[in-house]
């Protein structure tokens, strides 16, 4: 029986954060959630999938809080393994605000694309894994599309749109305490063990965008993440770069030039491109460009075809709608 504390009855309290571990299929420090209590409000960044919920509200209660105590979840991404649970809690406090991108809000309201998206990944091994995904009602979604800022009692978070694991992830910002809650765009990590690895699902990972994210994490300069580092943000901060740049420049593909030789490209050469990929493709272009091999190199010496002057410009003034990956008005 869980002994609900009447909302009158809560207990203020100043800004804590606490990680809360859902030892998923028995695995401790695989997947935790994060309850933020402030002054009167009580909130869960990640609750983690429905097949952990039993464990999360034995965390709760381990606090004297109940579900039915519970204000808000704050959704970085709706994977499974950070989202699954909502539409369970929901279903059991109808009270609760769900923030979340409104690339993900759909799919909250409607989780069938997700779970087939996912069954191609864990086929009947998905419900042992994750739960019963439930929907969440349209009128519990509370629309986040970054450069926000949230109010949970006397806590403000400031929202940042951080895609490139996932293109609806965003991440958390508490500036006052230094704490970064960032998902999983700063990889995973277990502990102060040795590696951080790169959390990369199928199918709309994006390096480019993720690239950016990592530079907006960056900026704000955040004392520590919330994950148990162990070391200082600098550390973390030189470990992140060293990643990136090393998992960039290892991985390789190649393309067919204009005259049906093959040149190497690596994924850091992407990231450099990145402005002249939101301009080059156009049909009129050799491939080298649409690659966007840089003018006078050995790379574009195979090039003998290139778009009128005047479609060059019109697609620079398109270019903003490519770099803010936007659509343009319809």
């Amino acid at each position: 029986m869980l002994l609900a504390i009447p909302r009158a009855a809560k207990i203020p309290a100043m800004n804590k954060i606490t990680v809360l571990d859902t030892n998923w299929v028995g695995h401790p420090r695989s997947i935790a959630a994060a309850l933020l209590e402030s002054e009167n409000h009580l909130a869960i960044i990640d609750p983690g999938p429905e097949s952990t919920l039993a464990t999360l509200r034995e965390q709760l209660r381990a606090r004297n809080i109940s579900i039915a105590d519970l204000d808000a979840i704050l959704l970085t991404h709706i994977h499974l393994d950070h989202a699954g649970a909502t539409g369970a809690l929901v279903h059991e406090n109808p009270g609760l605000s769900v923030y979340v991108h409104a690339s993900g809000a759909r799919h909250m309201a409607d989780p069938a694309k997700l779970l087939a998206s996912a069954e191609r990944l864990w086929g009947d091994e998905l419900k042992v894994l994750f739960g019963e995904t439930l929907p969440v009602p349209p009128e519990n979604l509370e629309i986040l599309e970054g450069a926000q800022t949230l109010t949970l009692g006397i806590r403000k978070l400031d929202v940042v749109y951080t895609p490139g694991h996932a293109g609806h992830h965003v991440s958390y910002f508490d500036d006052e305490e230094g704490v970064a809650f960032v998902g999983d765009t700063t990889g995973v990590r277990i502990e102060n063990g040795p590696y951080i690895l790169p959390a990369t699902p199928p199918p709309d990972i994006d390096l480019t965008l993720w690239d950016q994210s990592f530079a907006a994490i960056l900026a704000r300069r955040p004392a520590r993440y919330a994950m148990p580092a162990g070391k200082t943000p600098d550390a973390v901060r030189a470990e992140l770069d060293a990643r990136l740049e090393q998992e960039l420049r290892g991985r390789t593909f190649r393309y067919t030039r204009s005259d049906g030789s093959s040149w190497p490209l690596t994924l850091r050469d992407v990231v450099d491109r990145a402005t002249a990929l939101e301009t080059a493709y156009n049909p009129n272009d050799c491939v080298e460009a649409r690659w966007g091999a840089p003018e006078g190199s050995d790379e574009a010496s195979t090039c003998h075809a290139h778009a009128p002057a005047e479609q060059v410009a019109k697609m620079q003034d398109y270019r903003s709608w490519f770099h803010e990956r936007r659509r343009p008005p319809r």
